[in-house]
């Protein structure tokens, strides 16, 4: 095939497709991309899930080589980033099962790891203030979410992901995710009254 044609063909392709192609012939250059494109959602979604910046940092780690030695079975019929949470999410549930067999909810609740502010987020100087104390006050309600609600949470709102990605990144079905989200908001929305009075 010639460059024109492979071009043409490239064109045509869905990007979730161009992924899985380069994913199965271990393109580094696309996975840098990836990474680039990636990593601060990522890491900001591996913080509130297990609730300490070092360790989401390992799982980072651990999760962009499982991308590399299992990216053949990435079929490209999913957006790569509900498969990349679901990667992330069961690594970090096997490291938590094995570190402590204990609830996730409990071992996400430890009070000195405290959900960081999203690391790539860049408000306007003059919303700088009101953006911090309404983003330390979520986060502190977060916190005293259960942790299957607070992931769906932070799947649909600070990863943006239709609630159907999220059934795939938790495994679960859809039904469960509306009522996770209805549930969770619920909940927090009460936290955050309490706090205000």
């Amino acid at each position: 095939m010639n460059a024109a044609a492979h071009y043409f063909v490239m064109g045509m392709e869905s990007e979730a497709t161009q992924i899985a192609r380069g994913l199965r012939r271990r393109d580094p250059d696309l996975l840098d991309r990836l990474i680039e494109q990636y990593q601060h959602r990522l890491l900001r979604y591996l913080v509130y899930l297990c609730g300490s910046r070092e360790l989401a940092e390992d799982l980072f780690q651990e999760t962009w080589i499982r991308v590399l030695e299992r990216g053949h079975q990435y079929d490209g019929k999913h957006d790569f980033s509900t498969w990349l949470y679901a990667v992330a999410r069961n690594l970090t549930f096997d490291y938590l099962r094995k570190k402590r067999p204990v609830s996730l909810d409990s071992a996400m609740e430890d009070e000195d790891h405290a959900p960081m502010e999203p690391a790539d987020s860049r408000p306007l100087a003059s919303e700088t203030v009101a953006h911090h104390e309404q983003a330390e006050r979520i986060n502190a309600a977060m916190t005293g979410i259960p942790a299957e609600y607070r992931e769906t949470i932070v799947l649909r709102f600070h990863e943006g992901l239709a609630l159907e990605e999220i059934a795939t990144v938790t495994n679960t079905k859809l039904g469960t995710v509306k009522s996770r989200l209805y549930r969770g908001m619920n909940m927090l929305m009460s936290r955050l009254k309490g706090a205000r009075g």
